[in-house]
């Protein structure tokens, strides 16, 4: 059981100092990325990312994705670095891309969830890299949630969640994707995309010149691959735009809550005077579908529905983070 803190939401002109502080003295801190809020701990103080584990409630065989400072510091973690590694982190870094290679010998088990391999990112929040330039160390930083719940894209979720279980929480506004980063397998003969992220398989393929391998599944333990997972509390079902509208009238009477982004099911909603406490658009634009997926799930989540209805996303490489998320939400 983590120990009961009283959590800090840092704000204001010193800040970044607090929470440099609070990551000095072995705390887990929350800190903002343009993917989701990350609890963030030193990746070299094995005490520091075990209150990761015990915060989250995590089990310790999931391996943790590492932050940096810069494509500089990627030898601190890595060996037998692909060239394609640096001409990736030069198109990419900082963004939302996590990169696998091989771990360095140095680096602690407790961090790569016994795996000889790790994976490495650039963050692209200005706060949480201004944090690691001055500190000049890695953080290994999962998303600020607990086990299998919704990763928090606002600083609110993260007090909720883990209010009384971390040092404190660095408030940086919402974030800018809202969904967690891509994560790429290069230790693999043939790079694979691993979890589907902001960052696209057409991306990646035209930064490298190949192909690249997008496995619908895959046995590889790297954060995000658990069935069940990024769940709000409230049970989530998928239904297609065609069963949506079938059931629509049915559902008026029901205690559910819709999630909708096509112009038919809005508008079918419209028609049928749908409640509007009961029902949300999201774009349809697979980016801000992506920026307002969590937090409009975490919104729905406190008006205490018996069920989320979500219509079902476009099915295309540029909504595969979405579909991959919204998927195993409803797991």
């Amino acid at each position: 059981m983590s120990q009961n803190y009283q959590t800090s939401l840092l704000s204001g002109e010193n800040s970044v100092t607090q929470a440099m502080e609070l990551l000095q003295k072995g705390e887990a801190v929350a800190l903002p990325t343009e993917t989701v809020y990350g609890l963030a701990a030193d990746a070299s103080d094995i005490i520091a990312v075990n209150k990761i584990f015990e915060a989250k409630g995590r089990p310790k065989n999931h391996p943790l994705i590492v932050h940096i400072p810069d494509v500089s510091h990627l030898e601190n973690w890595a060996k037998t670095i692909p060239n394609i590694a640096y001409d990736l982190a030069t198109l990419f870094w900082p963004g939302p891309l996590s990169i696998l290679l091989q771990k360095a010998d140095h680096v602690h088990y407790e961090v790569t969830g016994g795996l000889d391999t790790i994976a490495l990112r650039v963050p692209a929040h200005p706060l949480f890299l201004e944090v690691l330039t001055k500190l000049n160390i890695g953080l290994a930083a999962p998303s600020a949630n607990r086990y299998k719940q919704l990763s928090p894209t606002i600083a609110e979720q993260v007090m909720q969640g883990l209010g009384g279980r971390i040092a404190a929480v660095l408030e940086g506004g919402p974030c800018q994707h809202g969904l967690e980063s891509t994560i790429l397998d290069l230790v693999s003969e043939k790079p694979r995309v691993l979890r589907a992220g902001p960052v696209t398989q057409q991306q990646l393929e035209t930064a490298m010149g190949h192909s690249v391998d997008t496995p619908k599944n895959h046995a590889e333990a790297v954060p995000g691959n658990i069935e069940a997972h990024y769940q709000p509390s409230t049970p989530l079902r998928i239904l297609s735009s065609a069963q949506l509208l079938e059931k629509i009238d049915s559902l008026l009477q029901k205690n559910c809550h819709l999630i909708v982004w096509s112009d038919t099911i809005i508008e079918r909603c419209k028609k049928v005077n749908f409640p509007v406490s009961k029902w949300s658009n999201l774009e349809n634009d697979a980016a801000l579908f992506g920026r307002d997926l969590y937090v409009t799930l975490y919104r729905v989540d406190q008006t205490f529905p018996s069920q989320i209805i979500i219509e079902k996303p476009p099915q295309s490489d540029a909504w595969a983070a979405v579909n991959d998320r919204v998927s195993r939400a409803s797991a």
